[in-house]
C-alpha cells in the first residue's frame, strides 16, 4: 500500500506527465542504454529508433499515475506488457536498473520542478508497480515451463522455409530431437533472437504463429521489409541468410490476442501481414463450427497477398462462412457498407494490420454500432494508443 502523501504527489504529477512523458522516456532509454549497453541484446532496436517504445512507456507511466489509487484498473495493460516481457526474457534484476534510470530521467527533464518529495514518491510508486510486474511475469514464466515448455529461450531448428508470396516467407521450427513442441492458443506469438551479420548486439523480434497449433512445430510468416528501413535488418536476414537446419533461439508462445470460445458470429479483418494471427484463428475452428464466419482480407494485390488459398479452403470447409479479398491496387477498399453486411448483431470482430488500417476499420465498426467489447485487435510491436 502506498502512503496517502505519496498518492497525492503522484496524482499531482499527472498534468506534467501528459506534457513531458515522452521526453522523459526518451531520456530514460538514452541514459539506460549508455550505462547498460548489454540491454540492447533484449530491446527491439527498431522500436527505439521509431520512438514507439518511448511512447508506449510514456502511456504506461501516465496510466499508472492516473490510476495510482486503483492500480487494478491498469491490470489489462500490465498483462499485455508482461506477456511481451516474458517473451523477451525480462527478469527481476532488470527492474532496479529501469527504476534508477527512470527517476534520473524525471529529474533531468523536469529540473528543479522535480523536488525530492516528487522523486521519493515516484521511487515508492515504482517499487510497488515493479513488484506487480515481477510477480505477474514469474507466474507467466512458470506457466511457460509447463506442458513441455521452457523459461527463456531455447534453440529450435529451422525445418523448412516456404515462400507464401512475393513478400512473405514462412519459417517452420521444430525441436532438434524431433519431439513435439508445446501447444499454443491461436493468435499467440513467439520471440526469436538472432545475430545479424554486421550488428553488434543480438536482435529480438516477435512474430505471430501463423497456423493453428500443430504437431509438426511452429510456423512464423515474415514480410520482407525494405533494406532502407530498420525493420529490414531482421526480415531480410530471415529471407536471405537463415537456412534450413540452422538453430534459432526461440521463446515459448505468449500473448493475449487469442480467439475466444463463442457461439456468436465471428468476423476477421486483416490488413497486410496482419493476416498471420487471424489465419491462425480461422484455421483453428472446427470444420463443423456452427458460427457464422466472415473473413475480409485486405492487401495491395494478388502477388503480395498471403494465405488466400488456405483461407478460401477453410471457408469452403465451414458450413456458414464467406471470404472477401480486397486489393488496393484495384481500388477495392474496405467500406462501412461492407462491414455492415459482414458484421451481424453480437459479432466478435478481430482486427489486425498497420495502425492506420486498424484505426480506420475500428472507426467504421463504431459507425455501424459495434461496441468496444466486441472489437479485438493487436499491435505488432509496443502497445501504442489508437485514435478512435
Amino acid at each position: 500500500m502506498l502512503k496517502q502523501e505519496t498518492v497525492q504527489i503522484i496524482k499531482a504529477t499527472v498534468p506534467v506527465l501528459e506534457v513531458h512523458g515522452v521526453e522523459i522516456t526518451k531520456t530514460f532509454y538514452r541514459n539506460m542504454f549508455q550505462a547498460h549497453p548489454e540491454l540492447l541484446n533484449i530491446f527491439n532496436h527498431t522500436n527505439q529508433e521509431q520512438g514507439r517504445q518511448q511512447t508506449a512507456l510514456a502511456n504506461t507511466v501516465y496510466a499508472a499515475a492516473v490510476h495510482i489509487e486503483n492500480l487494478e484498473a491498469i491490470l489489462p495493460a500490465v498483462m499485455l506488457i508482461a506477456h511481451k516481457h516474458r517473451s523477451l526474457g525480462i527478469l527481476p534484476e532488470h527492474y532496479p536498473i529501469v527504476g534508477e534510470n527512470l527517476l534520473k530521467a524525471i529529474k533531468e527533464v523536469l529540473g528543479d520542478a522535480a523536488t525530492d518529495d516528487i522523486i521519493n514518491a515516484w521511487a515508492e510508486a515504482y517499487g510497488v508497480i515493479a513488484d506487480i510486474f515481477i510477480q505477474v511475469e514469474e507466474e507467466l514464466y512458470q506457466k511457460a515451463e509447463g506442458n513441455g515448455g521452457w523459461r527463456l529461450f531455447k534453440p529450435l531448428k529451422v525445418a523448412k522455409k516456404v515462400v507464401e508470396s512475393d513478400l512473405v516467407t514462412s519459417i517452420y521450427f521444430e525441436n532438434e530431437d524431433g519431439s513435439p513442441l508445446p501447444t499454443y492458443e491461436p493468435g499467440q506469438y513467439i520471440s526469436i533472437r538472432v545475430k545479424v551479420p554486421g550488428e553488434e548486439y543480438l536482435m529480438n523480434r516477435q512474430y505471430t504463429l501463423s497456423q493453428a497449433s500443430a504437431k509438426e512445430g511452429y510456423r512464423i510468416s515474415v514480410k520482407r521489409e525494405s533494406d532502407h528501413t530498420p525493420n529490414g535488418k531482421v526480415s531480410n536476414f530471415i529471407h536471405d541468410v537463415l537456412q534450413v537446419g540452422d538453430l534459432v533461439d526461440v521463446s515459448a508462445p505468449a500473448g493475449l490476442f487469442v480467439l475466444e470460445e463463442t457461439a456468436a458470429p465471428i468476423t476477421f479483418v486483416s490488413g497486410g501481414i496482419g493476416v498471420t494471427p487471424l489465419n491462425s484463428m480461422l484455421q483453428s475452428l472446427k470444420d463443423d463450427a456452427a458460427n457464422e464466419v466472415n473473413f475480409i482480407q485486405c492487401a495491395r494485390n494478388e502477388k503480395v497477398v498471403a494465405f488466400s488459398d488456405a483461407i478460401q479452403g477453410k471457408v469452403n470447409a465451414l458450413p456458414n462462412a464467406t471470404y472477401t479479398a480486397l486489393y488496393s491496387d484495384e481500388d477495392k477498399l474496405i467500406t462501412t457498407e461492407l462491414l455492415a453486411e459482414k458484421v451481424a448483431n453480437n459479432t466478435d470482430v478481430y482486427v489486425c494490420g498497420p495502425v492506420g488500417f486498424m484505426e480506420a476499420v475500428i472507426k467504421k465498426l463504431h459507425e455501424i454500432g459495434v461496441k468496444d467489447e466486441k472489437i479485438h485487435y493487436e499491435f505488432f510491436g509496443p502497445a501504442m494508443q489508437l485514435a478512435k
